[in-house]
């Protein structure tokens, strides 16, 4: 990757991963331009900030100072087609383009990254520790997954910090770029089998990413997974979870909308944490954040500090609406796993309410395989209503459908919706408490679904 260029091109500009480092070439004083397929909260305040964006793929469109290949490095995501029309001009005309992920292991590779990945909890976890980082003092430039409530953006910037903090992703063997200092792996469930063809390859890509640690670095592990890591010579593994291994949590108190536990680590046992957001899949998602940054030097209380005032990143498990009579959360949980997660944590703080979900599925690939698991978590909702399956990358897939999931569903009351029919049927729903999960554009439908149930309250 070449190394003089004051400008960059960013061909999939709205994405999550993207934004973070569309945010760190800003901060150097890079110009920064780029495409998207639609507008977003996530575009509009990129625009905001500097960046140019367009909404068509005309290479006629691309600004001047991204015009020529020897100061414009042009990045990709691999959630874009080839056949995208200023993807090819850029290729034809002898730009350097490259993955997202190859920019960030570039950016990273000075640095002691403290790196987590998972099929799930890695944006939280890598939030957290980010969180804890900026609180301590110590500081990190930290590329994330998801927006930080406290902060309004997935990137943090220290130009003096000598960590980073990555949410390493295993779409598209992402992770593999990354030279970790500390390695955190949540779990390994199966996802992505479009890509990996088999849970087999899907496990080696994750012992692949446990072999690049740093000699002198540390592997986190949680307990009980399938992975057999494959560490370097030097590296200290340790295990962690709720209730075992080398970092585990004691004396779990919840009461009262919180949840407060301590923490057991190799060297001591840390009293009386308190979660900003007391669900209980955030005991796990801290202990795995709080081993990470022990072992990059933070004190006890200063995680402590900052688990208290974590706010978590905007579509985990956030609140849209929080009345006594009516509540609204909105999680952007696309996994079995995560579902029935998210929708436990709901029950264990409103019990003996009813739970109504509203799911999204995204991809075609993933709900054909994972569709058993999809149909059993969701049997755990009251209510069900399911939306037609988000797209993204891919194209139909003949068969497939949110039927599919359907059919297999136990729960008493399940319905298809199409977005425009839920919101034209929102007055006839009576939500108690509403979980709307997906990672597709459900979040879209908030504003219409909250307003409509405030307007129940009256």
């Amino acid at each position: 990757m070449k190394q003089e260029f004051n400008s960059l091109y960013f061909v999939g500009a709205g994405g999550i991963g993207m934004a973070a480092l569309e945010r760190y070439f800003l901060a150097l004083g890079k110009r920064v331009a780029g495409y998207d397929r639609t507008p977003s909260d996530l575009t509009r305040a990129l625009e905001s900030e500097g960046v140019h964006i367009d909404f068509d793929d005309d290479p006629e469109l691309i600004p001047p100072y991204c015009r020529d290949p020897k100061t414009t490095l042009v990045v990709y995501t691999p959630a874009v087609p080839q056949s995208h029309r200023g993807l090819q001009w850029f290729n034809a005309n002898g730009f350097e383009v490259v993955k997202r992920a190859k920019v960030l292991g570039v950016v990273t590779e000075n640095s002691k990254g403290l790196c987590f990945a998972g099929t799930h909890g890695k944006t939280t976890t890598s939030s957290m520790a980010a969180h804890i980082m900026e609180v301590s003092g110590t500081g990190s430039n930290a590329f994330l997954g998801g927006v930080l409530r406290n902060y309004g953006s997935n990137f943090l910037l220290s130009a003096t910090s000598p960590y980073s903090v990555i949410e390493a992703d295993e779409f598209d063997r992402s992770f593999h770029h990354l030279t970790p200092y500390v390695a955190v792996v949540t779990s390994t469930d199966a996802d992505h089998l479009d890509i990996y063809g088999n849970y087999e390859n899907y496990l080696e890509s994750f012992a692949h990413f446990t072999s690049l640690i740093r000699p002198d670095g540390y592997l986190i592990v949680h307990t009980g997974l399938d992975l057999k890591p494959r560490t370097q010579e030097g590296v200290t593994t340790y295990t962690y979870s709720r209730d075992e291994g080398d970092f585990h949590a004691t004396h779990i108190v919840k009461g009262d909308g919180t949840i407060t536990f301590d923490m057991v680590t190799p060297w001591e046992t840390i009293e009386g944490i308190s979660l900003g957001v007391p669900v209980d899949i955030n005991i796990e998602n801290a202990i795995a954040s709080m081993a990470a940054c022990r072992l990059a030097g933070v004190e006890p209380e200063a995680m402590k500090q900052a688990m208290a005032s974590f706010m978590g990143p905007k579509r985990r498990f956030e609140f849209w609406l929080k009345e006594a009579d009516k509540v609204v959360i909105d999680d952007y949980a696309h996994h079995p796993d995560e579902i029935k997660a998210s929708i436990n944590s709901v029950r264990d703080l409103y019990q003996g309410r009813k739970i109504s979900v509203i799911f999204q599925p995204h991809l075609y690939s993933r709900t054909r395989d994972l569709c058993d698991g999809f149909a059993q978590a969701l049997s755990l909702a009251d209510e069900l209503i399911l939306l037609p399956i988000y797209p993204a990358r891919e194209l139909p897939i003949e068969g497939v459908t949110s039927q599919l999931i359907l059919d297999k569903v136990t729960c008493p009351v399940k319905s298809i919706y199409t977005k425009e029919m839920l919101i034209s049927s929102l007055h006839t729903l009576n939500f108690e408490v509403c979980l709307t999960v997906g990672a597709g554009d459900i979040v879209n439908l908030l504003p219409e679904i909250c307003s409509e149930i405030k307007k129940q309250r009256k």
